[in-house]
């Protein structure tokens, strides 16, 4: 079994230790449909949120973005809020901002410090990432850089390939997402994990998505993966699989691994 390595805020480990952390997403349009999402998600003791900001209509207005998750922060307590943007390549929402514009939203959120972790894709300009990589650095805010192919699964060499140019990039996580198009697929995403779980320094998040993916969301922190997608109220991908199912899944399959 791959040593998964834990993600790291403020120099503190988030989670109990027992991986993978369990991250469910919030996709409300508007604060106060997050605020309702909130409240729905929290009973059901998720390790991180994801505020997929693409959702949000007045992601346009960074101030308005800043209010919200100062909002979402205050409510959530000790649960951690990672910033994601996606848009629709990445299998997000159209974002009708230009790129310019999220970068400075992003920024302002990390000056804010009211999230703890953005999300921030590897395709997009280098120029933009080393931005991010620098403002969020100065603010103590944890920088994800991940890529998504929602088109098919590349070779295991390519997939190790991105997880390590993350960490060159100077990424405090690095996450691949890939689409499978028969079961080998998904063990190609699985067995590229364990080989950057064994090369890289910084941890990593790995999932094949869809339904034929849903086994990696389960089985994945086996090979490495420190954190798994799920649904507490509103899925943000295709795959993810219902907070409550999906824990008795890793307890069950945490029991069989350690021979419990």
């Amino acid at each position: 079994m791959a040593q998964s390595r834990p993600i790291h805020l403020q120099g503190r480990p988030v989670g109990s230790g027992a991986f993978p952390l369990i991250i469910t997403p919030l996709v409300g349009r508007t604060a106060a449909e997050l605020m309702g999402e909130l409240d729905a998600i929290l009973p059901k003791r998720p390790d991180m949120l994801e505020w997929r900001v693409d959702f949000f209509e007045g992601i346009a207005d960074a101030d308005a973005v800043v209010a919200a998750a100062r909002e979402l922060k205050r409510r959530a307590g000790a649960v951690p809020i990672l910033l994601t943007r996606r848009n629709s390549t990445e299998g997000g929402q159209p974002v009708a901002i230009p790129e310019a514009a999220v970068v400075a939203m992003y920024s302002l959120a990390c000056e804010a410090r009211c999230v703890d972790l953005i999300d921030y894709e590897l395709s997009n300009a280098p120029a933009d990432i080393g931005r991010l990589r620098e403002v969020s650095a100065a603010n103590g805010v944890a920088m994800v850089m991940s890529y998504h192919n929602f088109e098919r699964t590349p070779d295991a060499e390519t997939l190790v390939g991105r997880f390590a140019h993350a960490e060159r990039l100077g990424a405090d996580v690095a996450k691949v997402a890939v689409m499978p198009r028969d079961p080998q697929d998904v063990l190609t995403l699985l067995g590229a994990t364990y080989q950057a779980t064994q090369a890289l320094r910084i941890p990593v998040i790995s999932m094949s998505m869809g339904g034929l993916g849903a086994v990696s969301r389960m089985m994945g922190w086996v090979y490495g993966s420190a954190a798994t997608f799920a649904v507490g109220k509103s899925s943000s991908a295709p795959g993810q699989l219902a907070i409550d199912e999906l824990r008795a899944t890793l307890d069950t399959v945490r029991r069989a691994v350690r021979g419990q």
